[in-house]
Parts: structure tokens; C-alpha cells; sequence
């Protein structure tokens, strides 16, 4: 996405990102707090998961960026997870726990990430680390990496959170990053993305024939672009989004 008056999370100062982010967890402990017990044993928005499996994710998920930020305070390296084998018995594992442990692995590593962050060093920081995707990057991207979990797995709890909940600058860099994918694995066919009041956004494939348009407010091309529905589209959702994550 791009035009004159866009801002994606990354281009934020430190104390935004860290507010949006703290905002984000609040958001998904709210959105997880309007679940029972017993709800919590339905499938939850994501194909494949309950919703136990998906706060578990969401926990784990903060213990593992605790240990991106162990790696970039010691220079020691200690990986977001052992394998990805390691990542999905925990989740499996979890989701098995009482819901008061569950839920209690949300708020516990949350609570501990925000505390690590604002008192990590100009340094560390700085120290670049590797994703469990096998990407390097800088200490930094942690809070990126955190915000996208929370406000999307909000919404895949199925409680009622939607994407329009979610902040613009938070909206606009999960389209950078969706984008960004797409143009490095490719796409079945030309995308036009022309998101309300913005710049369209065109992703090339390389190949013949004519581009699909998706148009729509900014909330509902993410939602789409997310694989999470073509609702709010103007035009393009019969169109199936090309794999993202």
C-alpha cells in the first residue's frame, strides 16, 4: 500500500509501537475474557484449531519472543522454538490444560514481554535475532511480531472482534507483509488492491491475462488478503487470496 498519508506500524516511534502492541494484548485478553470455559472448547476461527489450541498459540507465542529477547540481552542464541515439531506438541499439549492455567499462560507471558521490552537496552534492541521462519532481524521487529499475533488471533477467537477493530497503522503493515510475501512467492494472476482513499496497491505475477481487482475498505481487503473472508469487499472476493503465512 502506498500514497502520501499511509503509516505502517513499523514506521511508528518506539512508544507508539509499544502502546499498539499493549493495546493489541488488551484487546485479545478482552476478546478471550467473553469466552466461558466450555466455549473455550469450540473451534475457533482458524481451520484445524479449537479455540484452546489457539490460546495456547497465542501464550507460547509470548514465551517465545521472551527468549528473542534472552538472545538479544546475552548474544546467546536461544530460538523462538526447538523445531517446529517442539511448537506444535506444545500447542496440542496446551490445549488440553484447565482454563485457568490457559488462560493464565496469556496474561502471564504478556505481562512479561511488556516488562521486558521497556526495560530492554539501547543495545539490545538493536541485536539481531533469527524468526522461527528462519528470518534475521533486529531485537526490534519483536513488537511487530507481537502485534500482528494478538489483534489478528483476536479476531480469530470468533467473540465478536472483527478487523475494523484493529488500528490502521497495524491494518497497513499486515498488507505490507502480506504483499511483500506474495511478490516473493508469486501469485496466480495480477492483483490490483485498490484500497478506499489510497494508492492501489499491484502485485505483478508474470503471467497473461487480466488482473483481478479487489476493492473495498482497508479492513476488508486485509480480511481478505488474511484468508479471514470477503466480507465488506466491493469487488474481487469471489477471487481466493493467494496463501500468506
Amino acid at each position: 500500500m502506498s500514497g502520501p498519508h499511509v503509516t505502517t506500524f513499523r514506521d511508528l516511534p518506539r512508544t507508539e509501537r509499544l502502546r499498539l502492541t499493549a493495546q493489541g494484548t488488551t484487546h485479545f485478553e478482552d476478546a478471550l475474557a467473553e469466552l466461558t470455559d466450555d466455549e473455550l472448547r469450540a473451534p475457533s476461527l482458524l481451520p484445524g484449531w479449537s479455540r484452546r489450541h489457539l490460546v495456547g498459540h497465542v501464550g507460547h507465542n509470548g514465551a517465545a519472543l521472551l527468549r528473542l529477547l534472552d538472545w538479544a540481552e546475552t548474544g546467546i542464541p536461544t530460538p523462538m522454538y526447538a523445531s517446529p515439531e517442539q511448537r506444535n506438541a506444545e500447542i496440542e499439549e496446551s490445549a488440553d490444560w484447565e482454563p485457568h492455567r490457559l488462560r493464565s499462560l496469556v496474561t502471564d507471558t504478556a505481562d512479561r514481554l511488556d516488562r521486558r521490552w521497556r526495560g530492554l537496552e539501547p543495545r539490545a534492541w538493536a541485536a539481531e535475532v533469527t524468526t522461527a521462519q528462519g528470518r534475521t532481524v533486529p531485537a526490534e521487529e519483536t513488537l511487530w511480531m507481537r502485534a500482528r499475533e494478538v489483534w489478528v488471533h483476536a479476531v480469530d477467537l470468533g467473540s465478536g472482534s472483527g478487523f475494523s477493530d484493529i488500528p490502521e497503522p497495524v491494518l497497513t503493515g499486515l498488507l505490507a507483509d502480506i504483499t511483500g510475501k506474495w511478490r516473493t512467492t508469486g501469485t496466480p494472476v495480477d492483483l490490483v488492491l485498490e484500497v478506499d482513499g489510497a494508492t492501489p496497491v499491484t502485485v505483478e505475477s508474470g503471467t497473461e491475462g487480466a488482473p483481478v481487482t479487489v476493492a473495498g475498505p482497508l479492513h476488508a481487503i486485509v480480511r481478505w488478503a488474511a484468508g479471514r473472508g470477503a466480507d465488506g469487499l466491493r469487488a474481487g472476493g469471489d477471487t481466493a487470496p493467494p496463501r500468506w503465512l
